[in-house]
């Protein structure tokens, strides 16, 4: 069975006949279900949802939807057996389908392999072909509905300019000419679309169209907006008037429509950060662009509040993009000292929280660090001095990320985490409560109280459901695989197969997320090997496996598995240091192990070294997403080694 919402909400048997859903407010259930993206709504949620004013029993009605909707695309689901589908989850309901199953996370599944692999071409035309009208057509009046749509409008937009530049950076593209043209009639505000536009009539050999094509979009935009036209359209003229034969593409950016201000794009910018996935990715592009707009204005305090307004809670020490941030916090340094040490201090302190929280620990050198660090206390102290709530939970964000000094700090980050959360539940910032439940959790992870870390999960879950927070349920769901792979190795507990099926299931939602900064690669094969070691096992040597950044660590590992031994003990000597992180003690972990296997001593000393102030800890606990075991299981074993040398 499949279900589609790029037009009117239907289901579709395997063989092509439809699905009789019922009425109006049955095929809504199913499609708010759709919308969640495999996440539990709860019941509350689903009647605001549907009602403006609920009835006095609407819960008795949903549930009567929610059966005949079960009937309905499970007919023949044996009486008395559990859905596999429309599955009840805690407080409410979820829908459980591959995404391949549905045509709304197909197309988006198909744009975000698009962005990455210019050759997926083909998957993204046919799924564009698959819009049959607006998405969730014959859902009106639903506030959800209306969001869920421009949400995926904006994207159905972004697939189409991404195709055609994909094309014409293949060297073909001159067909597009009245397609486009028919785009930016539609959408003249889409400002690549005019680039596309122009290249599409170079591509065609309409040098003269080109140039004004581009000259019609800069008088629109000076005209009607008062903006001068981008940098790649006013690269793109030049090319053309130079007679450029080829014409260099694009960067491609992300927009929401609209040319903006800086300030109005930085909150858009934000507001669309907490949604996370593709989302994250894009507001924090155009993030980046409105602090490079507000620079050129020359406005020093326009350009601090437009820095200072992303105060989007951070959770990784990881970032996506290294050198975006690096840019950010460039720019916030050169901020400063514009601002000066009498500057505003609400001004300095929201750009100090921002090089501490862009100052990811694992992409640092140790100047770079140093600098971060004293910006986390600076802003810290400013805040406080201030008495601005808001502000000092910012802060305290950049204090937490910065917190990755050394091993052996989970209790430090659970007190930070603490005052986030009673800053936030006490101030109604309700983002910064799910970060502060977050940061609890993985403390108590790392610490190895998984009843109190299943408490905060449980308590950033409910957060998640006001705040549509979609990437809690991934993070929780990753530490109950966590949580799974440390019981399988107690007496009576579930077995390995039943963790690394849970550990599977965690990493298919997040790959369904498109995007969860610092988290995209190596995690999985790395908790696959955590859960190996906890059951005496080797390391995995499957060649499909990805290691991500993990790789220098576990690769001696892997060798010694392989019995290649040479090989392992060559990779043991070339692995560096583990970067500050939320991976530290786990990659020590891997080293001492290693060293011990492999009987070199000094390799095992200096991991012993590292890993005394986590003796007490869990090593991959401090991520709430893994777990190696005990530290202390590792450090007896670095430390026998050491002595025998």
């Amino acid at each position: 069975m499949r279900i589609d919402v790029l037009g009117a909400v239907r289901a579709l048997r395997d063989d092509g006949t439809p699905v009789d859903l019922g009425g109006p407010r049955h095929r809504e259930v199913l499609a708010r279900l759709v919308a969640a993206g495999g996440r539990m709504v709860s019941t509350d949620t689903l009647v605001d949802d549907l009602w403006a004013e609920p009835p006095v029993r609407a819960v008795g009605a949903l549930r009567t939807f929610v059966a005949a909707l079960r009937r309905a695309i499970e007919p023949d689901r044996p009486p008395r057996t559990p859905p596999r589908v429309l599955v009840t989850e805690g407080p409410g309901y979820a829908l459980r389908l591959p995404r391949a199953q549905v045509d709304a996370h197909r197309f988006e599944d198909a744009l975000a392999h698009a962005r990455r692999t210019p050759a997926a071409l083909t998957d993204l035309d046919a799924a564009l072909a698959a819009w049959r009208g607006p998405a969730y057509a014959d859902v009106i009046g639903s506030l959800w509905a209306r969001r869920e749509r421009a949400r995926l409008e904006e994207l159905r937009l972004e697939g189409l300019e991404l195709r055609a530049r994909l094309l014409l950076d293949s060297g073909s593209g001159a067909e597009l000419v009245a397609e486009l043209g028919a785009h930016v009639t539609e959408h003249p505000w889409r400002e690549p679309a005019w680039g596309l536009l122009a290249r599409a009539l170079h591509r065609a050999g309409r040098q003269a169209d080109a140039l004004a094509t581009l000259r019609r979009a800069r008088t629109m935009l000076v005209e009607q907006l008062g903006l001068d036209p981008g940098a790649d359209l006013q690269r793109l003229e030049a090319d053309i008037l130079q007679g450029a034969t080829t014409l260099r593409p694009a960067r491609t950016v992300w927009t929401a429509g609209v040319r903006l201000g800086p300030r109005t794009t930085v909150e858009l910018a934000r507001t669309l950060a907490l949604a996370g996935g593709d989302a994250l990715v894009h507001s924090r592009r155009d993030r980046l662009a409105a602090v490079q707009a507000a620079e050129r204005t020359g406005d020093i305090a326009l350009t601090a509040r437009v820095i200072g307004a992303y105060d989007v809670p951070a959770l990784w020490s990881r970032a996506d993009d290294p050198e975006q941030s690096r840019a950010v916090v460039a720019a916030a340094e050169r901020t400063l000292t514009a601002l000066g040490a009498d500057g505003p201090a609400e001004l300095r302190a929201r750009l100090l929280a921002t090089v501490a929280v862009e100052s990811r620990s694992a992409d640092l050198s140790g100047t770079e660090r140093e600098r971060a660090g004293q910006a986390a206390r600076e802003a810290e102290a400013l805040a406080r001095e201030l008495g601005d709530p808001a502000l000092l939970v910012f802060a305290l964000n950049g204090v937490f990320l910065q917190s990755f000094t050394r091993p052996g700090l989970a209790a430090a980050r659970d007190a930070t985490g603490a005052e986030i959360l009673g800053l936030a539940t006490r101030h109604e910032l309700p983002n910064f409560a799910v970060l502060g439940r977050l940061i609890r959790l993985q403390s108590a992870s790392a610490l190895g109280d998984l009843d109190a870390a299943a408490a905060h999960a449980r308590a950033a879950e409910r957060l998640a459901v006001s705040t549509e927070a979609s990437l809690v349920p991934v993070l929780t769901g990753w530490f109950r695989a966590r949580a799974t792979a440390a019981r399988s190795a107690e007496p009576g507990g579930p077995s390995a197969a039943t963790a690394a099926a849970r550990y599977r299931a965690a990493e298919d939602a997040l790959a369904g997320t498109a995007s969860m900064p610092g988290l995209h690669r190596g995690l999985f094969a790395l908790a696959l090997l955590g859960l190996r070691l906890l059951h005496g096992r080797p390391a995995p040597t499957d060649p499909a496996l990805d290691w991500g950044p993990y790789r220098p660590w576990a690769q001696p590992l892997v060798l010694l598995a392989q019995d290649r031994v040479e090989e392992a003990r060559a990779a043991l000597s070339a692995a560096p240091e583990p970067p500050l992180d939320h991976m530290q003690e786990a990659l020590w972990c891997l080293t001492a192990h290693a060293a011990a296997r492999l009987g070199e001593p000094p390799i095992a000393a200096r991991a012993a070294t590292a890993l005394r102030p986590a003796r007490t800890e869990h090593a991959g606990g401090a991520t709430g997403m893994l777990t190696l075991g005990p530290v202390a299981r590792y450090l007896t074993e670095a430390e026998t080694c050491a002595t025998q040398g």
